[in-house]
């Protein structure tokens, strides 16, 4: 009986959001693993906006979208929307 425990980021979404910004999205999986055979699996989400500080952040994948997604243009519509508290930040469909 070998448990192994496995944990990766498994999807990567863009949002816009109504306010004008996009967010990403990042759910990680994590995997339990016997001998093989996956006995488990859970989902954690979490949100990185432009607002964040994500110079840290330490999936390559995450980063060259964060590089492709949160432009000037993003970040001043971040800015805007959190200077204004009238404006909703609901998801575009």
């Amino acid at each position: 009986m070998a448990l192994e425990k496995t944990q990766i980021n498994d999807k990567i979404e863009v949002l816009k959001l109504a306010a004008g910004y996009p967010v990403i999205q990042v759910r990680q999986a994590t995997i339990i693993t016997d001998d093989g055979v996956e006995i488990s699996r859970n989902f954690h989400r979490r949100v990185v906006t432009p607002g964040d500080n994500f110079l840290a952040e330490p999936d390559a994948d995450v980063m060259k979208i964060i590089q492709a997604t949160f432009t000037a243009e993003a970040q001043a519509a971040y800015a805007a929307a959190h200077a204004d508290p009238s404006i909703q930040a609901d998801v575009v469909e």
